[in-house]
């Protein structure tokens, strides 16, 4: 496995949608511990399994899948401290598939 650089750190993540999630990384980079501090579903948290790739230096794929059946992928840049992300998610009619983009601040 490459050099996980976000190994071991904690990230505050802002989307473009409002959403705002603190993201703590173990310290070998395989497992995530997401909390959702603004937002619907503030209070929200989870430990999710990585699957992770760098792609680039310093450029990471980051996927996973959460209890509730959402599919979450990050392409996460921390050079420029930007992710872009796809997630689907079942509604009562269709799954849905959204893309956002958010930034990144170490805490």
């Amino acid at each position: 496995m490459s050099n996980l650089t976000y190994a071991g750190k904690t990230y505050k993540f802002s989307i473009d949608n409002g959403v705002v999630f603190h993201n703590i990384y173990s310290p070998d980079g395989t497992t995530l511990h997401y909390k959702t501090v603004a937002g619907p579903n503030t209070g929200a948290s989870e430990d999710v399994t990585l699957h992770a790739a760098e792609v680039a230096p310093g450029v990471f794929l980051l996927g996973w899948v959460e209890k509730s059946g959402m599919t979450v992928t990050h392409a996460m840049n921390l050079n420029t401290l930007t992710v872009h992300l796809f997630w689907t998610y079942d509604t009562p009619d269709s799954r849905i598939g959204e893309l956002h983009v958010g930034t990144l601040k170490e805490m």
